[in-house]
């Protein structure tokens, strides 16, 4: 597929909507057709972007001229509309998280496996440079050995929020959406995760507390990582105001934070002039996901979210559920 064009459908005009943008603009895809149960925001995104447009998703995903499907339908339907788009002949990216069961995560990977087929989720976080900054400030071990991370997510939903969307009311469903942690906090699961490795065990407790939803508004999380950090992951949409998203990584030598508004802390013993500045990302690498698919494509660079890179924020969310559950810590697998 080097010699042409990444083809690519978009389904589902919520975050999508950016994704068809992105689409429309990178260099080396082209932007074929969007799909959305509402019809006005079809034609306005066609219209936009000079693609064709559908409310049928299967009608998309038969066409030919079509080489990637992006879906972004509610969280429950990702695997099961990703399995239909691999079993179309359609490589897939999904937006996050990559479903909200780690069983559906799995089937949608072997869809893709049988089908040869390339599997990305898009995890924003993984294109930007301070998160790439902070990684390569943390494998350099000028932290020393990381001792404790802790996320701190505070942020407010109204229940209009909880009471839109498309269907009406999806982001309130168990059967579509999880909560506070797998909804909102999915993207600091997936990035610390990325900074730190692997996780062990997660020890978790939800509650809903302001939402007439089914899902929760609150989570509080402890985990530990194989390599014997500890975590703390607090997330909420209950916090009036919303006070944002803080991360903060401790080490033997040093503390490094950051939040919504860029690096609070870069401190490392013995270095008074610590700077992130000395850790320079690749300029070359992809921005976005669309980016990642089209270079994964074309010149079979590695995705920066794979499928099983993808399933493991599912699986520690789903951990931190069980535990709160049953009361009990859940080895993640």
């Amino acid at each position: 597929m080097s010699d042409q064009e990444i083809r690519i459908g978009i389904l589902g005009l919520g975050v999508g909507r950016s994704r068809a943008k992105m689409a429309a603009q990178a260099e080396g895809a082209e932007l074929v057709c969007v799909c959305d149960l509402l019809e006005d925001k079809c034609k306005a995104m066609a219209e936009e972007y000079g693609c064709e447009w559908t409310t049928d998703h299967e009608e998309m995903l038969g066409r030919d001229d079509i080489d990637a499907i992006g879906v972004f339908s509610p969280s429950g339907m990702h695997a099961d509309h990703g399995i239909m788009a691999a079993e179309a002949g359609k490589h897939v990216f999904t937006t996050k998280p990559m479903d909200i069961r780690v069983e559906k995560c799995d089937a949608l990977i072997e869809a893709c496996k049988k089908a040869d087929r390339l599997l990305a989720v898009d995890f924003g976080r993984r294109y930007a440079d301070e998160p790439h900054r902070v990684r390569m400030a943390v494998q350099s071990g000028k932290l020393g050995k990381i001792l404790l991370c802790d996320v701190r997510m505070k942020w407010l939903r109204e229940q209009s929020y909880y009471d839109g969307g498309s269907p009406d009311g999806w982001r309130s469903s168990l059967q579509w959406e999880g909560g506070s942690i797998a909804n909102q906090g999915v993207h600091q699961v997936d990035l610390i995760y990325w900074l730190l490795g692997p996780v062990k065990s997660v020890y978790g407790r939800i509650g809903t507390f302001t939402h007439d939803i089914e899902t929760e508004d609150m989570c509080n999380a402890l985990l530990t990582f194989e390599s014997g950090t500890w975590g703390v992951i607090q997330t909420t949409t209950c916090n009036r105001p919303s006070l944002g998203t803080a991360i903060e990584i401790s080490g033997e030598k040093g503390t490094l934070a950051f939040s919504d508004k860029g690096i609070t802390c870069y401190e490392v013993d013995g270095e008074p002039e610590a700077s992130l500045d000395e850790f320079v990302p690749d300029p070359d690498r992809p921005k976005n996901i669309i980016e990642d698919v089209v270079s994964a494509l074309t010149k079979g660079t590695q995705l920066a979210c794979d499928g099983p890179e993808g399933r493991v924020s599912t699986a520690i969310f789903c951990a931190v559920y069980e535990s709160a559950r049953t009361g009990e810590a859940v080895e993640v697998k």
